[in-house]
């Protein structure tokens, strides 16, 4: 056998047994799961309640993206305490109103087709005036978590 040819042999071997070891490493790391659980009702009035029963699952407790469950999604919570520091020092109250109402493009909230807060939100209040109560009191309360 030419030397070219055992050399050839011997990457092959190589490329395989690597395949396998990473195949076998991909299979031995914990799947990330996200377990679906009932809505809770919370006090329409507290945007601090709202947020960690909602928001802090992908956002965090404190608002910086490193939620427990995101690293399950595919695109990566923002950080929202730098939402006014993005924005030239302005918080974008209105933007962050219309996300929540389900009606920005904002995609790891949902597409047109499943929007997520705005169904959330009345789901869980009597009418449109508790539900605009609601998202004014978690906007005011991000406005709240802003970096200074």
């Amino acid at each position: 056998m030419s030397n070219s040819c055992t050399r050839g042999l011997f990457l092959l071997a190589a490329l395989l047994f690597s395949t396998a070891a990473i195949g076998r490493a991909q299979d031995q790391q914990p799947k990330t799961t996200i377990k679906k659980a009932p809505i809770r009702p919370t006090a329409m009035n507290s945007g601090a309640e709202m947020f960690k029963e909602y928001c802090a699952a992908c956002h965090g407790p404190s608002g910086k993206g490193d939620g427990p469950a995101a690293p399950a999604l595919k695109i990566a919570p923002p950080d929202l305490t730098m939402l006014s520091k993005r924005n030239n020092g302005q918080f974008p109250d209105m933007h962050i109103a219309e996300v929540l109402k389900g009606g920005a493009n904002w995609p790891a909230h949902g597409s047109a087709d499943m929007p997520v807060w705005g169904p959330l939100l009345s789901a869980v209040s009597p009418n449109q005036g508790a539900v605009n109560l609601r998202i004014s009191n978690l906007t005011k309360y991000l406005q709240s978590l802003q970096a200074k």
